[in-house]
């Protein structure tokens, strides 16, 4: 096998490959999650007149002066709802528990209102051409609410990335159920992939090779094929549908990632069978070329924060390690069974991990370590 890459080098790569998309208009229910391509603007004063922020009686706040519990003041019976507008004439609202219906068409306040009590004045949210939400923002619900608001609905985001998935098939004949695909399906989901499809293909060269050429996509990634066995042919077969950039990678789990171009020159990502290379190969790699691809931040969605070993965190030097830790009371964090020894529960059984550079040896007891979180990255991220 060829002196690896970096993994520095191997996102550069990803980097260059992967540029945001195309646009498209959504109606805004729709839009949550997705990024907007282009600023927007308030295109009048939001709100655009004077309204209520509570249900009560719209009054003209002067007719209410010297009004108490002692000296009700009679006015006319204005109902108004919490988000309506004014009628003309008013300019405060009392309350409902400030007053009562004289059965006359008319209410008593208990207590005197001033000139915008319980009103939202015209422009208080926005004025004219004010700033709404900047392009490159991936739309929450407090957006989605604010363009309602201002009366838009739809708005121009960035397409999502279509994604297909090969799965290659073990060479040896047997029973063979596919973990990986359905882990990966729920990535690319998280990181607002759209699945066009996940088929398995045969681990053959040309039979790899006749998937690749054939994607409809905007990334493809291969799953399983991509090691010196004599049955691993999916590096051979991407070299001959487009091209072979970057193999292998120095990354710990995940030596044998491979990426490049699909003859359509859309990325290609070459993810390793062993459930735990594969899981990593995507989180470094073809997960930020989908996040990047959709408009979206390309680094890692997790969680990060500093804390202290507790006991030394050891990796090889040249390599790219995940570290999975586990985090203890007072801020320290320390080292559990790595992926070699346990394989996926090395993930679910750690409550993070830590990313060791292939320049160092790992950290120290009592060092300062950057810890990335599991807990709260699927709440955070939106699936579509």
């Amino acid at each position: 096998m060829p002196a690896p890459y970096s993994v520095d080098a191997a996102i550069a790569w990803v980097d260059a490959a992967a540029r945001s998309l195309d646009r498209e208009y959504l109606p805004l229910r729709a839009a949550p999650g997705r990024v907007l391509t282009e600023s927007i603007h308030a295109s009048g004063p939001i709100p655009l007149s004077d309204r209520a922020t509570r249900d009560g009686f719209a009054v003209q706040a002067s007719a209410s002066f010297g009004a108490s519990a002692y000296n009700p003041v009679r006015l006319p019976l204005i109902t108004v709802g919490a988000g309506e507008a004014l009628p003309a004439g008013t300019d405060a609202v009392v309350p409902l528990e400030l007053a009562e219906f004289d059965g006359q068409a008319c209410i008593e306040a208990v207590e005197a209102v001033a000139a915008g009590d319980n009103v939202e004045q015209q422009g208080a949210i926005a004025t004219i051409g004010a700033m709404l939400v900047p392009a490159g923002t991936r739309l929450a619900a407090r957006h989605i609410g604010l363009l309602t608001i201002a009366g838009l609905t739809r708005v121009p985001v960035v397409r999502r990335p279509r994604v297909r998935i090969l799965v290659t098939k073990p060479a040896k004949a047997g029973a063979w159920e596919d973990s990986n695909g359905p882990m990966i399906c729920s990535a690319v989901r998280r990181d607002g992939g759209m699945i066009g499809e996940c088929v398995a293909v045969e681990r053959d060269e040309m039979a790899i090779r006749a998937a690749l050429v054939e994607a409809d996509a905007d990334i493809v990634l291969v799953i399983g094929g991509t090691g010196l066995g004599s049955d691993d042919h999916s590096t051979a077969a991407l070299g001959g549908a487009g091209e072979l950039a970057i193999h292998p990678v120095a990354l710990r789990p995940g030596e044998t990632t491979s990426l490049g171009h699909t003859v359509g020159r859309g990325p290609a990502i070459l993810l390793p069978g062993a459930p735990a290379a594969c899981l990593w190969s995507y989180e470094l790699f073809a997960g930020r070329a989908i996040r990047r691809l959709g408009g979206r931040g390309p680094e890692l969605p997790y969680r990060s924060c500093e804390m202290i070993t507790a006991r030394k965190i050891v990796s090889a030097l040249g390599m790219t390690e995940i570290c999975p830790v586990r985090c203890s009371a007072g801020g320290t964090v320390e080292p559990v069974p790595s992926f070699a020894e346990t394989g996926l529960m090395a993930a679910v059984g750690a409550d993070g991990f830590v990313i060791v550079p292939e320049g160092s040896e790992g950290h120290p007891q009592g060092a300062r370590a950057t810890v990335y979180l599991y807990e709260g990255a699927e709440s955070t991220a939106e699936f579509q």
